[in-house]
């Protein structure tokens, strides 16, 4: 049996490794780290213990086209305040999908990335 004890982290897919840099490190502030010298460009965030894997793929293969649709792939992050996340995503001018009374138990607020990668950002209620 596999004794799983947490997720270690989630990669994504991007055409433009620096314009997606750029978008995780400047407009939602990720703190980079180092990445190993692999044969793929890529880039790597740390999101609490976890990680962020950003792979680029120039050809675009399995990326997505659209806009937010919760029913696809996407990482979540759990953020402290569902408040402090709405006015950080309106002062960037980001366009988010808001679910404050979801069914799940908790707020939610989706984005994409700049690939259309989708980004749900998860709080307890009435933060």
């Amino acid at each position: 049996m596999i004794q799983m004890e947490r997720i270690h982290h989630v990669s994504l897919a991007v055409r433009d490794l620096e314009r997606a840099r750029s978008f995780y490190t400047n407009t939602l502030l990720m703190q980079e780290i180092e990445r190993p010298p692999f044969q793929s460009r890529g880039v790597w965030y740390a999101i609490g213990t976890q990680q962020l894997h950003l792979i680029e793929t120039p050809h675009g293969e399995a990326l997505r086209e659209g806009g937010i649709d919760t029913t696809d792939g996407h990482f979540a992050v759990w953020v402290k305040s569902y408040r402090e996340t709405i006015a950080f995503l309106e002062q960037a001018g980001l366009h988010y999908e808001a679910r404050p009374n979801s069914v799940a138990g908790f707020t939610q607020i989706y984005i994409t990335d700049l690939d259309h990668n989708i980004i749900e950002f998860d709080a307890d209620y009435d933060t």
